[in-house]
This record gives C-alpha cells, structure tokens and sequence, in this order.
C-alpha cells in the first residue's frame, strides 16, 4: 500500500504526545476540584473483550503519566450510543469525551455549542502521522473538532471456505455478479447474505452504497450542502435496491436480526458459517473475531468492494465508509481533555488500538501493524479510491439519517418503496 496516501472525506470539509507533568485545570474548570486535581468523564462503545481492555489500560497509563489527572470511563452498547448521548448534550450534563463520527451529527453538536474547537491544539506529532483528509473528518467551517481514531470504509466481508462449498469463484465485481453469487449459494442450502435490519442501519447501508453508485460526486456534494433530494439518483438508487431485495438474498428473518450482538446477529451468522456475507465497515473483523466459537478471527475472512452497478453515475471504484473518533465537551478542561486525545493517537497506541479492535487505525505510521487479510484488502482499495463519502446518515445529520434508515427498512420488509424514501429524505430535510 501507499503508506503516505491521503484520501480526502467527500463534503467535510515526534515523537510523543505533550510533556504533561504537574498539569492543573485550564479552559472550562468543570472538571477541576480545589486542590487542583481534573476528573474527565468518557464515554466509549466498547462493552467487552479487548477493546474494552485497550480503553482501560490506556486511560491508565495516561493517568500514570499525568498525576492529578483522573478519567472516569463509561462504556456504552454502540446501538444505543447515539441516543443517550443525545440526552445528555441535551441535558446540559454531558461526558467531557464522547464519540464522534463527523458530519451532519457533529454539524449539529458544533452549532449547539457543545464540541471543543481543538484545532490549535493537535500536536505536530498527531499531524505528521494523520492524514489532513481524515481530521478533516471532524472539521466544520474550517475547524477541528475531533481526533480521529480508526478509517472503516465499507464493502462485502465473506467466508472463502462458503464461497468455496458453494462453488463461487473469485469476488463479485458487478452487481449482476453478486446476484450470481447469491443465486450459487441459494443452491447450495447456505444463506447468502446476513443483514441486521432490527437496527434499521445495517438494512440502510444498502441503500447507502446503491445511492454512491447511482450518484455523482457532484450530486451527493450538492444534496448535503442544499439537502435537497431531487436528483434521479436518489430515486434509481432505490429502484436498484428494491431490484436486489426482490431476489430474496438475505437470511431467514432478517427483520428481526440485530447487527453485532451475539451469534444470532448478522455478524455472528458470518463468524459462525450460517450465512455467507454481510455488507459492513472495517470495525466488522474485531466483531465477528468475538463471535466466533473460539473468538479468534475468521481464519477465511476476506472482504470485496461494493459491486460496480451498470449505468449509475458514481465514479468506479468510490468507497463509503466513516472515521470513528472522539470530541471533547465545550465545557471539558481542556488543556487535560485535547492532551488525553493527543495521547492516545501516539504510534504504540495506535497500534494496540489496531490490535485490539482488528480494524484500521487512522495513525499512518500504526498501519503497518495490520495483517489481517481484509483489512489489507480494505486498505489496499482505500488508497486507490477517487473518492470517499461518509455514511449517509452520518453525513446528512441525525433527522434525514433516522428517516433514510426507516425508509430503506421498510422497503425491506415490503412496506415501502424507492419513491417513499426520496420522499422521507425531503420532508425531514424541510423539517429541519
């Protein structure tokens, strides 16, 4: 790979970290006592196994090296991250590190005055390392508000020993191709394709990736600045859908399966040879490593781009995916809060981030800790796209996100279609 390449984010805009010792409270004293000592609150998704374990053991040692600096951790299911976030930005009582994905969602925290502007306070370390297209992940109007922690770009996880049993050779490059596919594995008594629709997102990334093969650069430049979704690309990207769906592709009761939580969620049918693939971000091998009967990684994991669709307006080889990071609260402390973010996208951290969530850290230099067969195919296909857009929800904020992920489930379950999607995408944009 391309250790060096930069990929800029469609519509968003050394050594080690900060000498911290003898650190007293600056910027919003919310989080200092009177003897001077700072206890920041933190909320993360990561409830069990290693990636709970790298949270622990790096706050610790960010606390070991700056005495007087306490982290309180929080760990929340990532289903039901958004929502209470929401309510504690809401309720004034928000934690002073909390996840960030960028886009309309971080649009909107920025305009309610609840993120911290860190842009000044990025080490040279952090930039030398970090692409300036992935911090511009978190950026709105010109400034940054996150650090970034892991680039997850979207495509088609399989199991090569199901691809193998069902006769499927090679990697579907067209979407007919995949329709092949699924058809082979039909025939073979295995479940094609794994979708978590009870959580309504993994259903809609179907559509997600459909719109960025129907659509222009142009055309998804233009709805999320006007969010306006008058394009015939809105509308052919549901007809493309509702076309794939018909072939009954997916698992029994897919309506009714969760995404990542145990092995009955689409994840789990993968990691435990029930259904053949699933259409996720690059967070999917830690996922599926958990879930497997050893929880180890899949041994015949691998990963494909989206499948080219014939006739859309999307350029080949365009990803979709998303930069999971961190922001600091407005009202954090926050020399101690931006130190904390600086820190752990330090190199060794980095790469124990990469370790311990099996994905793709957004550290450059922690990349090359990263064996894992898909994600060096996800990396491989990242650097050589000529664009990347985020997850459409993400990107055109949490009101249009919630009604194109409603719209696209209920198309699946037969109670919806192409034109009420468009539909529910420009009355909740008119709704504001």
């Amino acid at each position: 790979m391309n250790k060096h390449s930069t990929r800029k984010l469609l519509t968003m805009g050394a050594a080690t970290a900060i000498a911290l010792g003898g650190l007293s409270a600056c910027g919003s004293d919310s989080g200092a006592t009177e003897d001077g000592d700072v206890t920041m609150t933190f909320w993360h998704n990561s409830t069990t196994g290693d990636g709970k374990a790298y949270w622990e053991n790096t706050v610790a040692a960010f606390e070991e090296e700056n005495p007087g600096v306490t982290i309180e951790i929080q760990s929340i299911q990532n289903e039901e991250m958004d929502g209470k976030l929401q309510t504690a930005l809401n309720s004034g009582d928000a934690p002073d590190i909390f996840m960030a994905r960028g886009g309309g969602k971080l649009a909107d925290v920025v305009a309610a005055g609840q993120a911290m502007d860190i842009t000044d306070s990025i080490d040279d370390a952090t930039r030398a390392a970090v692409p300036e297209g992935v911090l511009s992940a978190f950026a709105v109007e010109g400034k940054i508000y996150g650090m970034p922690t892991a680039v997850l770009p979207g495509g088609i996880y399989y199991s090569g020993d199901l691809f193998a049993e069902a006769g499927v050779e090679g990697t579907p490059t067209t979407i007919d191709e995949l329709g092949s596919a699924v058809e082979q594995l039909k025939g073979a008594g295995i479940d094609p394709i794994a979708v978590g629709a009870k959580d309504a997102w993994p259903a809609a990334h179907w559509y997600y990736f459909f719109a960025v093969r129907a659509c222009s650069q142009d055309a998804l430049n233009t709805a999320a600045e006007t969010m306006e979704f008058n394009d015939p690309c809105w509308l052919e990207a549901g007809n493309n859908l509702q076309e794939f769906v018909d072939t009954e592709p997916f698992n029994n009761g897919f309506l009714t399966t969760s995404a990542q939580q145990g092995a009955g969620s689409s994840a789990g049918l993968l990691a435990n040879k029930k259904a053949s693939m699933e259409l996720m971000g690059a967070w999917n091998p830690g996922v599926i490593a958990s879930l497997t009967p050893d929880e180890e990684p899949l041994p015949d994991l691998g990963w494909f781009p989206f499948p080219e669709v014939e006739g859309g307006e999307g350029e080949p080889g365009a990803m979709m995916g998303g930069v999971d990071g961190f922001t600091c609260s407005a009202q954090a402390p926050q020399e101690e809060c931006t130190a904390f973010l600086n820190f752990f996208m330090q190199q060794e951290h980095q790469e124990g981030y990469a370790d311990a969530f099996q994905t793709i850290p957004a550290n450059q230099d922690a990349q090359e800790v990263v064996e894992d067969p898909a994600l060096l195919s996800i990396i491989e296909s990242y650097n050589e796209a000529p664009y990347v857009t985020v997850w459409l929800d993400t990107l055109f904020g949490q009101n249009v996100g919630n009604a194109l992920n409603k719209g696209a489930v209920d198309l699946f379950a037969g109670q919806g279609t192409a034109e009420d999607i468009v539909s529910a995408l420009n009355t909740a944009a008119a709704q504001g």
